[in-house]
């Protein structure tokens, strides 16, 4: 089944979806090497509602975010990946800092967001509070980060006399 979507091609199925009653929730991130913090975040965030769509960082976006380097995995890998998981409804890649464009345009019902924010912090909390939308955060206590496994293996590679 195919999961992945443009922004237009989601909006049409998202409709038919809410009128048929359906909980939509929301969650997000740049999924460059996925770990046990990532499934966690993205089971429990599907909990919170009916279906649950995934927005991927663009390569472009990854880049801005993180650096030069990144991402690892090109963005048709990571969400091929992420569409893979049986928790995942549907997926869709985004350019901007932030899914702000995409909340606007898709209002789903939860916007959940991984446990290193509060509801406090998440960048699009004024967005999804406009129109009546729900935060929350899912995933259990903060693992470590992407970047800090990039940084883990780094160290095991230099350490080792073979790879």
């Amino acid at each position: 089944m195919k999961k992945l979507y443009r922004l237009d091609q989601l909006k049409k199925i998202l409709q038919v979806k809410r009128q048929e009653g359906k909980r939509i929730v929301l969650a997000n991130g740049g999924f460059d090497l996925i770990h046990v913090g990532h499934i966690r975040y993205l089971k429990e965030a599907k909990k919170e509602g009916d279906l649950l769509f995934v927005a991927i960082n663009s390569d472009s976006s990854v880049r801005k975010l993180k650096g030069p380097g990144r991402p690892i995995l090109a963005e048709d890998e990571r969400s091929e990946i992420i569409s893979s998981f049986y928790f995942v409804d549907y997926v869709i890649i985004f350019n901007e800092d932030t899914v702000n464009n995409i909340i606007q345009t898709l209002k789903p019902d939860v916007h959940a967001k991984g446990s290193d924010y509060t509801k406090n912090t998440v960048p699009e909390r004024d967005t999804v509070l406009g129109y009546g939308g729900e935060i929350v955060i899912t995933g259990g206590p903060k693992v470590r980060s992407t970047s800090d496994f990039f940084r883990l293996i780094a160290n095991k590679i230099d350490s080792s006399d073979h790879f």
